[in-house]
């Protein structure tokens, strides 16, 4: 019964993905392309694939949970570890936004 309402939520999901507006106008990737499928991906249990996709996704994931734990339990250096995590995920979205541009990889 869970797994049935998951992937009807997963299926919905990816029929609601919304058009990257940078590569629609400028048709060009944007550092953010391939996220949702990357996190449509993860729901599906397909760890690589959503890697190849996008590899921000997973720790963007981690870091947003994080911050709901941190909201609700008011954790001593959350905000510190948050500010590592965001600075991280900043990191690898870059790094594979530049690899993307070089190789030409979509």
């Amino acid at each position: 019964m869970v797994l049935t309402s998951l992937i009807t939520i997963v299926d919905w999901l990816e029929s609601k993905q919304l058009p990257c507006l940078t590569k629609s106008i400028f048709h060009i990737e944007c550092p953010g392309c391939g996220m949702q499928r990357a996190l449509i991906a993860l729901l599906r249990g397909d760890l690589a694939e959503s890697l190849r996709l996008h590899p921000g996704a997973i720790p963007t994931l981690a870091m947003l949970m994080f911050l709901t734990v941190h909201l609700v339990f008011k954790l001593k250096n959350g905000s510190r570890i948050l500010l590592y995590l965001f600075s991280f995920n900043v990191f690898v979205i870059i790094v594979n936004y530049i690899i993307k541009i070089i190789f030409k990889i979509s």
